[in-house]
């Protein structure tokens, strides 16, 4: 898909508007292509933090930096905190809110005054998001959105800057998003997951991939296609790696299921 011509402008007007900004860039898909645009336009008056904790893939962390390395931005990494949030911790429905509350509130306290920039696009409107709410108590504000950029768009300016690399990764949110709502978020649990992705993405290079920790064990979600290829040896033999990564949920069982978007945030049960 091709970017509208007239949104350009208006992206650019966005950065324009400011005399300095600060970028949260968690190392997805949006926030590293805003990121890359943000100082391509405003040079060193925009400053892009990355925040670390159990949450945030190691691979996300070092892509940041390795295009931070590369393109020359002013690179602020540091721990939002959300892990001493006890309200983040119980994992509710609205965890989203709190962690960005902690996000943005770290980003405010440390901006010196700049304006917040987040990789929102108009995609995300369309879903049930607390972070955005987050958002608006910072008064953070969402280049994307203003200028009327979808996810496609999104993927298309990253392309257009010859950033491949970015434009085709898949979406990634963060790993406390594989618990299902009101299991308490665990630090061990967060690390297994990121172990197994990996191990299953370097095995089965599947086109879409989520371990999930649920009430009733742990669930493998593969898109159909690849969950297809999956003889019964094969299963097995994986899923004695994956209870070797848990290893601190013995008794876990595993399960493969084809992929479903969100499929372990329980909005509709637990408020």
């Amino acid at each position: 898909m091709m970017i509208p011509v007239s949104n350009i402008p208006t992206l650019q007007n966005v950065f324009a508007s400011c005399e300095r900004a600060v970028v949260a860039c968690s190392g997805g898909v949006d926030s590293m292509t805003l990121s890359f645009v943000a100082h391509r336009i405003m040079g060193d008056r925009v400053t892009i933090i990355h925040a670390v904790s159990a949450a945030v893939p190691h691979a996300a962390t070092e892509r940041v930096k390795a295009y931070a390395a590369r393109e020359g931005w002013t690179l602020r990494i540091l721990d939002a905190g959300e892990f001493g949030d006890e309200n983040y911790m119980t994992n509710p429905a609205n965890r989203c809110f709190f962690c960005k509350s902690n996000l943005y509130g770290t980003l405010f306290r440390v901006a010196g005054g700049a304006q917040l920039f987040s990789g929102t696009n108009v995609d995300d409107l369309g879903d049930w998001r607390p972070g955005l709410k987050a958002a608006d108590d910072y008064q953070v504000r969402h280049p994307f959105v203003e200028a009327n950029l979808t996810k496609a768009d999104v993927r298309a300016l990253a392309s257009s800057h010859g950033l491949d690399d970015i434009a085709e990764m898949p979406s990634a949110p963060c790993l406390s998003s594989r618990i299902e709502t009101g299991i308490r978020i665990d630090v061990d649990a967060l690390a297994a997951i990121e172990k197994v992705e990996a191990m299953l993405a370097d095995r089965l290079n599947p086109g879409t991939l989520r371990c999930r920790v649920r009430f009733d064990g742990i669930v493998i979600e593969l898109d159909e296609a690849t969950l297809g290829r999956l003889s019964e040896p094969m299963r097995g033999e994986l899923a004695h790696d994956i209870r070797a990564a848990f290893a601190h949920m013995p008794s876990a069982t595993v399960a493969y299921q084809t992929y479903a978007r969100g499929s372990a945030f329980l909005k509709d049960t637990l408020k």
